[in-house]
């Protein structure tokens, strides 16, 4: 026994390792351990005569079940650790699927569609099926198809959107090819319908456990009730307080009505944290309780009381970033620590912008989880390639990106013809738009198309060379000109992204109307400064993603980092507007307890007094969740306050009074 360790874990940890029989419930709270003790429990079966092929961990992702099947293989023989089946609800589903779905009408070697795929399928089946008058938007009904199967709710009865979902179903049968929510709701039906297939593969998984139990839905819900079976060995590992993906239909009631679709089970609480201090233990705690139905839970650690959380108020969003990236380089010089020892957490993408750009400025390395750099993103590729295109016509790449976006009747097929006949005449493909010989290989229509795009971007390449004052200004009137906006709010699956989307371009166009005040470079000027930035970028070893973390919170459950900040904690954005109109505001709560239970050693929040929305300042009011954070835990001040502080020699070596005198406080 003593091969597995169970002398290391704690009192808690032990209870559920060695409950083996019957529904349990492990309610594992932020950094209490709980992948230790799911690989401690698979161990524990196996030395109880357990056959190891009878034992099921199911989670979520493929490296967290790499991570289970690494752990346990440290603890028991490899061999016998490569028999137990650790799997994300996907491929187990696929498994069963591919040995039994012959018995739905399908055959065995059907293809999986991706999502480009399901995209692909969903126009078709649009184009179709739409009367000529009736429009509907692909990314709406392929979200709405996914969420009716993931809710095992229908469609809405007799409209566009319930016939369009059922001809979806139909393409995909007759293609002998299933989506990944067919996945999990052609097993459930298997098994439902065919009572042999459910004995069988209930006498097969005799013990079933489940990893991030809080992130399952309904479709997930019905399929570990299947599995699980008359012998009810189903052991979930989870935490209410930190269900932070309902709007991709997770249910949090899978939690905390655990005992209405499992009788009687044993609930086990795991309370000491392993990762973080008391001060920021006990400020997670009070605001969590605020959260009125969930399961009591009050993380501890013995590892300290550590440093207050702070709270800084900054004048705006330009000096949070600066701030924040100045004391990431100050803090690393006086402690010792990496940059890896840093990681800056923030409600939505957007805010990343600014903190890339005082990172970059300071030279600090930094990596981007769970979005894209700034300069990465779709919607501003496509609008630095406007700009580019305004300043030279004849970048071939720049043209063929924007030639057809936002959709002017320009087909694939015409831009292939142009650049085989630039290459073929040896001419840019700006030039073959205009030429003689072009014209004639083109039907009326797509050469009408291409010449109202000609003459929108001569147009408008004239009236950037006429610009003396603010550069942005022409690149304005053009995006608004072919509703540049209203077709990238088309092309978005959810509000969140089109606000981001939307917040990106008018945060680009900002840059470069503060460009313009402080360089006589114009267009052309900002664009070679973001080309530097670039590869400035590409420069850093691509096999070395170190460097400071910048995440949102919704990326960050699992990790852990020594110093966290929280940036952007304002009303509006976290709570977010459109979650509290939805009535959200518990699940806004648990995400900001996601991202405070992340820090380890330090944990700093900012809010701005002043932020830009849409091009426009408004004024910021602090969270509300704020208020609700136990003030002795809490060491509150202003950006204006902390930088009038006496400054220490090693601090002003490493910097940080240049924040003092670009800010204009020393």
């Amino acid at each position: 026994m003593a091969r597995f360790r169970l002398f290391d874990l704690n009192d808690a940890q032990r209870a559920a390792v060695k409950t083996t029989e019957g529904p349990l419930l492990i309610l594992a709270g932020a950094g209490t351990g709980k992948t230790r003790v799911i690989t401690a429990r698979a161990a524990y079966l196996i030395a109880q005569g357990v056959d190891p092929a009878e034992i099921v961990a199911v989670t979520f992702t493929n490296k967290a079940a790499t991570e289970m099947r690494e752990r346990l293989a440290g603890m028991i023989a490899r061999d016998q650790a490569a028999k137990v089946t650790m799997s994300t609800f996907h491929s187990l589903c696929l498994h069963i699927l591919r040995s039994g779905i012959e018995r739905l009408g399908y055959k065995s070697n059907f293809s999986i569609y991706d999502e480009g795929d399901q995209i692909g399928l969903v126009k078709k089946v649009i184009a179709a099926t739409a009367a000529r008058d009736e429009k509907l938007d692909f990314n709406l009904a392929r979200g709405a198809i996914s969420k009716a199967k993931n809710a095992g709710q229908p469609l809405p009865a007799e409209t566009l959107l319930h016939a369009v979902g059922q001809r979806y179903d139909l393409e995909l049968k007759r293609a002998n090819a299933v989506d990944f929510d067919d996945l999990l709701l052609l097993t459930v039906r298997l098994l439902r319908e065919h009572k042999d297939l459910k004995q069988r593969w209930r006498q097969r998984y005799r013990y079933l456990m489940v990893d991030e139990f809080q992130d399952t839905n309904r479709l997930q819900l019905d399929f570990i009730a299947l599995l699980a079976g008359k012998h009810r060995n189903v052991a979930v590992v989870g935490d209410d307080d930190q269900s932070i993906y309902g709007w991709r239909g997770a249910e949090i009631s899978n939690v905390l009505q655990f005992e209405q679709y499992f009788a009687r089970p044993k609930v086990i609480t795991l309370e000491q944290n392993y990762r973080s201090t008391s001060a920021i233990l006990s400020t997670a705690n009070g605001l969590i309780r605020n959260n009125p139905h969930r399961r009591p839970k009050n993380l501890w650690s013995a590892v300290g009381a550590g440093e207050k959380v702070r709270v800084i108020a900054c004048p705006n969003e330009r000096e949070e970033a600066q701030f924040i990236a100045e004391e990431i380089q100050r803090r690393r010089t006086r402690e010792a620590n990496r940059w890896e020892d840093f990681a800056v957490l923030f409600r939505m993408n957007a805010q990343s912008r600014l903190l890339e750009e005082n990172l970059r400025r300071l030279q600090i390395p930094y990596r981007i989880i769970g979005g894209k750099s700034f300069f990465d993103r779709r919607e501003i590729k496509d609008v630095l390639a406007y700009m580019t295109v305004l300043i030279n016509p004849h970048d071939d790449a720049s043209i063929l990106r924007i030639i057809n976006t936002p959709a002017r009747g320009i087909s694939a097929a015409t831009a292939e013809m142009a650049v085989s006949w630039s290459a073929e005449h040896n001419q840019t493909v700006w030039q073959t738009l205009s030429s003689t010989g072009f014209r004639e290989q083109m039907s009326e229509p797509a050469w009408s198309s291409l010449q109202r795009f000609v003459s929108l971007i001569e147009g408008y390449v004239d009236a950037v060379r006429k610009t003396k004052t603010d550069p942005a200004e022409p690149v304005r009137r053009l995006l608004a000109e072919i509703e540049f906006l209203g077709a990238l709010r088309r092309h978005c699956k959810t509000r969140e992204e089109a606000e981001g989307r939307e917040e990106n371009v008018h945060d680009v166009l900002r840059d470069l109307s503060l460009y313009g005040q402080r360089s006589s470079k114009g267009l052309r000027g900002f664009l070679d400064e973001i080309l530097l930035d670039q590869e400035r970028e590409e420069e850093e070893d691509a096999e070395n993603q170190n460097g400071v973390t910048l995440i949102t919170m919704h990326a960050a459950k699992g990790l852990e980092f020594p110093n966290v900040y929280i940036a952007g904690v304002e009303e509006g954005i976290l709570p977010h507007d459109r979650s509290k109109a939805e009535g959200a505001l518990d699940e806004e709560r648990r995400l900001l307890y996601v991202g405070i239970t992340r820090a380890m050693k330090t944990l700093t929040i900012t809010h701005c007094q002043t932020r830009l929305r849409f091009g426009s300042s408004v004024t910021c009011l602090p969270s509300s969740f704020l208020r609700e954070l136990p003030p002795e835990q809490l060491e509150q001040t202003n950006l204006k306050t902390l930088l009038s502080t006496p400054v220490s020699e090693s601090d002003a070596k490493s910097g940080f009074s240049q924040l003092r005198a670009a800010l204009g406080m020393s």
